[in-house]
């Protein structure tokens, strides 16, 4: 089930960057689960919420990976322009049924509308939206401002969710000050 405060205040307090289990859709191997369990337990959630995105053009913001309500959260900026998208990984799920009634983000005084798009759904509310991704027992959200992020942009990150690799779990993690050694 959706929080209220769950995505739109970490967009601007805390972005936050999801990641999740299984094999990289981009043909590369998880990370390995040892490394993964011991970054889920830094963040304070769940090894299977530990998921990550692809978008050209989009790098994440390394600042903003953590926890936020037992979620996986992360933000992804633009290279070019001051844009982002948030990605949120938690337990839960869609259906045509309770679609609607769950409110996207913080928007909870809009109605919701719902559009099943292949595998996710396509979700507006006020000047938000949204892709929902379910994998397994996890549900990811892709979500941004309408007028700065477009659909385009946020299916792309859609198709290409995945666990991480190795290399990108790194770029998860904070920065070890080597200076001094």
């Amino acid at each position: 089930m959706m929080r209220p405060a769950r995505a739109l205040l970490p967009l601007f307090l805390l972005p936050v960057l999801l990641t999740g289990c299984g094999a990289d859709k981009n043909g590369g191997t998880v990370a390995d689960s040892a490394d993964l369990d011991a970054a889920a337990r830094t963040w304070g959630v769940d090894p299977e919420l530990v998921y990550v995105t692809e978008v050209s053009g989009y790098t994440v913001f390394q600042a903003s990976v953590g926890e936020y309500e037992d979620e996986f959260v992360t933000a992804y900026l633009a290279e070019e322009r001051s844009t982002k998208f948030g990605l949120f990984a938690g337990h839960g799920s869609l259906t045509a049924e309770n679609c609607t009634k769950q409110p996207l983000g913080e928007v909870t005084d809009k109605p919701v509308t719902c559009e099943h798009d292949g595998d996710a759904w396509y979700r507006e509310a006020g000047e938000s939206h949204e892709y929902a991704v379910p994998i397994d027992a996890v549900l990811i959200h892709l979500i941004a401002d309408a007028d700065k992020v477009d659909r385009a942009v946020l299916r792309e990150a859609a198709e290409a969710v995945h666990r991480p690799d190795d290399a990108e779990l790194a770029a998860l993690l904070p920065a070890t000050d080597s200076a001094g050694t």
